[in-house]
């Protein structure tokens, strides 16, 4: 059991756009963050992860970066970042900053000279092909739609984007474009902060010579993932950047990585292995997807959900680490995909929290996660500002899809829907600006509030502050092995969790129905007390016990 700061930590991400307007521009900001860290030190949390705040033309919301060593004009400055991680540090809390170096934007001047000339210095920096008969170099397709190339007049040439056209890949194959990021790395950890957050840093080996890929029955364009996850020379990155940079200061880091499997993630996280500390996967995220993807709404199955969370826990058991999460900036409100926002808003949102929080692994809260945030559905595409959304949209549109179908899809899966302005209190605008909102607030934000709830020791924000303290005070939490029981039950998650003589047993109804559920005889203790449960009153554990709806109890055997 080796002990490390960041496997006991319980991270907190902030999108910075949607957390705190602090000039009335209707864009959240540093100083806005800066006048709410109190509230995240009451809640407990002990890491900050901020989304990007660098110069960016904001194609991709600020993941298209035009400069990675200044700040956007609409967050702050670089003073006010300086005061921010001051006023972290203050308190105690640590900050890791988002790393985006699979691709940076156009306007960045590394780009902004690749594209003078075919033997300008930096014309290596990024991925350029010739055409092929006259078209795009391969038929991939680009993760947000359309083709991942673009022609680019001036040197008769295409780029490679895996995202939008605004965001070039950039060649790691160059060695002198990775000493230029190890560098920018090192500028950034010397100013003191605790690690970073890198997106969809898997994809930044891609195999030579960027075969074809076999393109989908009604799709235009190929995937071509599999020739640019994982690649050959990641792992050869993963250890250069360690030596060059990473072992040279104690920080945390986190890989997102779409598409990798528990035996890749051993590979990236073992503790010999002198790559990263963890990563993000996915998997559990789109179990709710059907055959055509994202878009395509079918329901949770929760023997698929126990089945995927069980091997990640178990293959990363004795090497690696696991990040445990279900919400982020691009994936919709968890209480509203997995639990109930209506009737038994309160319950679920403190059930799904149960399940998270027990497992081993560390733990990210998404801003507005721990009020239990909901999805929101706006009347109309004109509301809604992501690109990824807005591009499915016109797709749908063109492909001559009902309007309500498809609106139905991004009510349920929309990334905006993470997006909208942090809750804070019951006031227009949700006390977010006192300008006009980037993007408008949910409605629901008069009974779903920060305020109220800090206010209310019965509410969502006490319970997620109750289950951060628990894992400070039982190290089973944070180091205890996992065990799944009754894992082929419809609708109970049940597990344990034992380190040594500790043991606790976790049991969650998924479902909004009182749950009769007959449990093993080795979990059942006469001695067991409830360390937290969503629900007033005692629920004495027994062999055969009725659980109410999306009920959460862990018990302490």
């Amino acid at each position: 059991m080796e002990k490390q700061w960041w496997k006991e930590s319980v991270v907190y991400q902030i999108y910075p756009r949607s957390f705190m307007d602090s000039n009335g521009d209707g864009i959240g900001d540093i100083p806005g963050i800066i006048s709410k860290l109190d509230y995240l030190k009451e809640l407990g949390i002990d890491v900050i992860w901020l989304s990007p705040v660098y110069k960016s033309p904001n194609d991709d919301n600020g993941y298209d970066i035009s400069d990675y060593q200044d700040i956007m004009d609409e967050f702050g400055t670089m003073d006010d970042w300086d005061q921010l991680l001051k006023e972290m540090h203050n308190r105690g809390m640590k900050l890791i900053m988002d790393l985006v170096v699979n691709h940076s934007s156009d306007e960045h001047k590394w780009f902004v000279e690749s594209r003078k000339s075919k033997d300008n210095p930096y014309r290596d920096y990024y991925i350029w092909r010739k055409p092929k008969d006259g078209k795009e170099p391969n038929n991939w397709g680009s993760n947000f739609g359309g083709s991942a190339w673009e022609y680019d007049e001036e040197t008769g040439e295409y780029f490679l984007h895996l995202f939008s056209k605004k965001q070039p890949d950039l060649n790691w194959e160059n060695p002198k474009l990775r000493e230029d990021v190890y560098s920018m790395m090192k500028w950034w950890l010397d100013k003191g902060i605790d690690g970073f957050r890198m997106d969809v840093v898997n994809f930044i080996s891609k195999v030579e010579g960027l075969p074809d890929d076999e393109v989908k029955p009604g799709k235009k364009y190929a995937s071509g993932s599999k020739y640019y996850r994982n690649g050959p020379k990641i792992h050869d990155y993963f250890k250069e950047m360690h030596k060059e940079v990473l072992s040279n200061y104690d920080v945390m880091t986190v890989g997102e990585m779409p598409g990798v499997n528990p035996e890749q993630a051993r590979l990236y996280t073992g503790k010999d292995r002198d790559e990263l500390n963890m990563v993000f996967q996915f998997s559990h995220m789109s179990l709710d997807n059907g055959k055509n993807g994202k878009w395509d709404l079918k329901p949770l199955y929760l023997p698929d959900l126990k089945e995927n969370l069980t091997h990640w826990q178990t293959a990363l058991e004795k090497d690696g680490w696991n990040s445990l999460y279900f919400n982020n900036h691009d994936q919709p409100r968890v209480v509203s995909r997995f639990g109930d926002d209506g009737k038994y808003h309160r319950e679920s949102a403190k059930m799904l929290a149960t399940i998270l929080h027990m497992m081993k692994g560390t733990p990210y809260v998404y801003q507005g996660e721990e009020i239990g945030m909901t999805n929101v559905r706006f009347s109309s595409i004109e509301e809604y500002e992501d690109i990824e959304t807005l591009n499915f949209y016109n797709e749908q549109m063109e492909a001559g899809e009902p309007v309500q179908k498809t609106m139905e899809s991004i009510y349920v899966k929309g990334r905006d829907n993470a997006r909208t302005p942090m809750q804070w209190d019951s006031s227009r605008n949700a006390g977010f600006t006192e300008g006009e909102p980037w993007l408008a607030v949910n409605p629901n934000h008069k009974e779903i509030n920060a305020e109220a709830q800090v206010n209310d020791e019965d509410s969502i924000f006490h319970y997620y502050k109750k289950l951060i303290e628990l894992r400070k005070q039982h190290e089973v939490i944070v180091y205890g092995r996992y065990e799944l029981i009754l894992g082929d039950h419809e609708k109970l998650y049940a597990y344990t969790r034992t380190l040594g003589d500790e043991k606790l047993l976790v049991l969650c109804n998924f479902y909004d129905e009182d749950l009769e559920i007959d449990l093993p005889e080795e979990v059942v203790s006469e001695n067991a007390s409830t360390l937290i449960t969503n629900y007033k009153g005692e629920t004495k554990l027994a062999k055969q016990m009725k659980l109410q709806p999306y009920q959460a109890i862990v018990y302490k055997l």
